[in-house]
């Protein structure tokens, strides 16, 4: 027995193990999406290096002809931007509409997710072909039909109303108001698409058991579904900021440049004034970067809240 027992071992004294997996080099995975990572460098980080170096220059309509050299301002652009009243007024009304943006197109589109999972086949098709007719819409085409269903003479919608020829565009907020509208009809599909897709991962069993406890739809959504679904909301919401923080073909489109003397500029309206019809193409440039920033800090907190709250639970 003890000849036995000795022989069984391994020489060495050691048990016998399985060899471990080799696993693939430091580098493949990084080869694999060197195309990708070329492409998005193309794309992205030389005009974003454009962007700043020009920031930090004098460059107007003279430089960009040759008439006179190209000279270093240093910070001297976001100086004279942060001295402007303007800037700062309309950073707030880039702030406020966008979140106003953002709130409404994810509470039209979870509410329209929801619905798709309550209603028939026909009547389901019937919304998601609607849904991405306005998703496909060029930007410039809806806005120039909004502008057209709101037209204080030719529109129906005054007349469906009964507000006689009230001009949208000509008031502040009634002009932002109209703008939300269009951003909203052009957004939500992908919010709805997305949170349809996420709510019919959902194990039916776990909402039927929420039913069958007596749980409201808002209770659901609020208990089950959106702890569920918090990737994708995570997705849509820093889609949505993105996209409507820098909204500007709606603006520019329906209110005409920004408004009357001004009063409707969102920040990308406001650089393309500066860059381009007044030919300061340093300033605009730092209006550019700053938005940058913005979105950065902004994405960046929101992504870091949300893995607080997922660490806590």
């Amino acid at each position: 027995m003890r000849a036995v027992r000795g022989a069984s071992r391994p020489r060495g004294g050691s048990r016998a193990t399985n060899p471990a997996p080799r696993r693939p080099g430091g580098w493949t995975p990084w080869l694999y999406v060197a195309p990708a990572l070329l492409v998005l460098g193309g794309l992205l980080v030389y005009p974003v290096y454009q962007l700043g170096l020009i920031s930090f220059l004098e460059y107007t309509q003279a430089q960009v002809s040759g008439g006179e050299p190209t000279r270093f301002r240093g910070l001297a652009n976001y100086t004279e931007l942060f001295a402007d009243d303007q800037f700062r007024q309309v950073l707030l009304a880039t702030v406020g509409f966008a979140a106003a943006c953002v709130l409404c197109t994810l509470a039209v589109g979870c509410a329209l997710a929801v619905l798709l999972t309550r209603v028939r086949a026909v009547p389901r098709l019937a919304l998601l072909l609607a849904a991405l007719g306005a998703w496909a819409t060029p930007t410039i085409t809806g806005s120039t039909v909004w502008l057209f269903l709101f037209d204080p003479d030719f529109g129906p919608v005054d007349r469906l109303l009964g507000i006689g020829d009230f001009s949208w565009t000509y008031g502040r907020y009634s002009a932002f108001l109209l703008v939300l509208l269009e951003v909203v009809w052009c957004s939500f599909p992908f919010v709805m698409v997305t949170v349809y897709a996420g709510i019919r991962a959902v194990p039916a069993e776990i909402l039927e058991a929420a039913a069958l406890d007596g749980a409201s739809s808002w209770r659901i959504w609020r208990s089950v579904l959106a702890p569920a679904l918090r990737p994708i909301l995570v997705i849509v919401t820093v889609q949505s900021v993105i996209w409507d923080f820098k909204v500007f073909t709606q603006i520019y489109v329906m209110t005409g440049g920004g408004g009357i003397a001004g009063q409707n500029l969102v920040l990308n309206v406001y650089a393309y004034q500066k860059a381009f019809a007044s030919s300061q193409y340093g300033l605009g440039s730092a209006i550019g970067v700053v938005t940058l920033l913005i979105l950065l800090a902004i994405t960046l907190g929101y992504l870091r809240l949300l893995r607080r709250q997922g660490e806590e639970l």
